[in-house]
């Protein structure tokens, strides 16, 4: 006779499932695309492009939200189906199936549990990531570049529309820094997890043989606001400087002054844009991040005093948040969340969905620990 007594474990994904449909409020957000798709089939929706965009890209979103949450839910109810089908027919076959469903079903809800800690108020923006390099000479340089092609990989492989807005090339080898747009909801909410900063232990390729080197770099996150209504900036509060566009070792890309550096004279924020044709274009995309960037900044102030004024300042995430080391051993851990790999090879590829998932997950948590 058949052994295939899955019920605790379907009960344990149909509590987990309640729970997260109860977060998602599968009513509003029906009514939510209901409102969508009366905006997007509106006959005069294209007449603003930007708009009409974005409308379309919230309907799409919302629709394969409540696709996935009825899919889930129909497949659960298919596995309870085929294990009553396989117990009845002793078929070996049918409960391998089964098991197999069941594995999936808990990784997809696993992820879907994920995405719903990612309530917070920036969470569902895109993302704009700054990565400079820290300590550690051409070595740190070449970290720097290394993560940029780690983050641009993740994005490639989710699907995720980005675009190198500035790049600052270092003589010898790797980058001094980059700033890149993560186009796409909740980009933020997801990559948030990511600010901090990353330190890299290896055999250096450009040091003395058989000498390991420990270079840093640090990664900044910021949630990209709408066309900035809420921070009004003085034109006599910004330095606006003109340059010359540039690649590796130097090179021009443009015969043109396009490239922007925006520097805001009251805080010493520093913002450049080069990715774009004409400086117009340049200047507006610096003007939007400045604008985030200070938006932020008014916001962290004011929970820094709130929690001052409460006696309750807590350690916030602290400087070094994850290690690579590629020498002597392979591994990746990251500090806060105690998640590690030993294939950092695949983790440079842009395999960060379990470091990403726990950094979400240790967000949300109390830190009192």
């Amino acid at each position: 006779m058949l052994d295939l007594d899955l019920s605790d474990q379907i009960s344990q994904l149909r509590a987990t499932f309640a729970a997260i449909r109860s977060v998602v409020d599968v009513d509003s957000l029906k009514a939510e695309i209901a409102r969508l798709s009366d905006e997007a089939g509106a006959p005069d929706l294209w007449d603003d492009t930007e708009k009409a965009q974005k409308v379309t890209s919230a309907l799409s979103h919302r629709q394969s939200e409540l696709a996935r949450i009825e899919g889930i839910e129909r497949r659960l109810d298919d596995l309870e189906v085929l294990v009553e089908l396989a117990i009845e027919a002793d078929d070996a076959d049918s409960a391998e199936e089964a098991r197999t469903e069941l594995a999936s079903l808990e990784k997809v809800l696993g992820d879907l549990e994920v995405q719903t800690l990612l309530n917070g108020e920036w969470d569902p923006r895109p993302a704009v990531m700054t990565i400079r390099a820290g300590a550690g000479g051409v070595d740190a340089a070449d970290f720097a570049e290394m993560l940029m092609r780690m983050y641009l990989r993740y994005a490639e492989k989710h699907g995720i529309a980005t675009t190198v807005m500035d790049t600052s090339y270092a003589e010898e080898a790797g980058i001094k820094s980059t700033t890149i747009e993560f186009d796409a909801p909740y980009a933020f909410g997801q990559l948030g997890v990511e600010a901090g900063t990353h330190r890299l232990v290896r055999m250096s390729p450009f040091g003395a043989a058989g000498k390991r080197q420990t270079s840093f770099a640090a990664v900044e996150v910021i949630p990209l606001m709408e066309e900035a209504q809420e921070v009004e900036i003085p034109e006599t509060d910004i330095r606006v400087d003109v340059f010359r566009s540039s690649g590796p070792g130097g090179q021009s890309v443009n015969t043109t002054d396009s490239a922007v550096r925006l520097t805001h004279l009251p805080t010493g924020i520093v913002v450049s844009m080069q990715n774009e044709k004409s400086q117009i274009q340049n200047r507006a995309a610096a003007m939007r991040v400045l604008q985030s960037r200070l938006l932020l900044l008014q916001r962290e102030q004011e929970a820094a005093q709130k929690k001052e004024l409460a006696g309750n300042i807590t350690a916030s995430w602290g400087d070094q948040m994850r290690s690579y080391v590629l020498a002597p051993y392979q591994m990746v851990k990251d500090l806060r969340t105690e998640h590690e790999v030993n294939n950092p090879s695949a983790v440079f590829d842009g395999d960060l969905d379990g470091f990403i998932a726990a950094g979400i997950r240790w967000r949300k948590r109390p830190q009192d620990d």
